[in-house]
């Protein structure tokens, strides 16, 4: 499987198996995470409800755990304090928009992928925090995952994800400032409101569905 493939599956995955609190133990924000992976698969594995309903749960628990106007900011960099309040608000519903569409409507297809996660240790420096896991694949493959997370009042909330060290972020920055410097700021967001995968350079516009 190619590179860029595999890691995009991981993030998938990831999304799964979320965990979060020098290295050390599990500790509080792993436990709080396992709670949100047992709603997350309760979500998927749940027959009765309808394709509708359960993308509307997904929907609104990745609000309660990903701080999507920090990792909307973070991705767009040197960029986001160019931009006014209005456009940042937009940006980050953009953003939003495409990592669920790339990772979390495909998160039913990945689910049938895993099999194991082991839980190697975390570190919180002050509003920071970092846990690193182990995803087991079906095909006995161990990818490491790393999510970094900040305190937003008194909760914790995850900004970033790093599949074997490439992180989610900083991939779409690296996307982000391309297309800005080749085009502008108005092009990428015209790219962001029509595509629906992690790739917004080259090939023809195609709507999301």
């Amino acid at each position: 499987m190619p590179r860029k493939r595999r890691i995009a599956t991981m993030m998938i995955l990831s999304m799964i198996w979320l965990s979060c609190a020098g290295w050390a133990a599990a500790g509080e924000l792993t436990e709080l995470i396992r709670r949100t992976t047992d709603q997350v698969l309760s979500i998927l594995e749940n027959p009765q409800l309808q394709e509708a309903e359960r993308q509307q749960r997904l929907h609104q628990l990745a609000g309660e755990v990903f701080n999507w106007q920090e990792m909307a900011r973070r991705a767009l960099a040197v960029h986001w304090r160019d931009r006014t309040p209005e456009q940042q608000q937009e940006f980050v519903q953009l953003f939003r928009d495409l990592v669920e569409n790339v990772y979390i409507n495909r998160l039913q297809q990945a689910a049938s992928e895993r099999r194991d996660i082991q839980y190697v240790g975390e570190q919180v420096e002050g509003s920071r925090a970092a846990v690193r896991t182990k995803v087991i694949t079906a095909r006995n493959q161990e990818v490491p995952i790393e999510y970094r997370l900040s305190k937003v009042g008194d909760q914790w909330k995850i900004y970033d994800v790093l599949v074997e060290g490439v992180s989610l972020v900083n991939n779409y920055r690296s996307q982000f400032n391309r297309i800005i410097a080749t085009s502008s700021y108005n092009d990428l967001v015209a790219r962001m409101k029509a595509r629906q995968t992690d790739d917004l350079s080259g090939g023809p516009e195609r709507k999301v569905q």
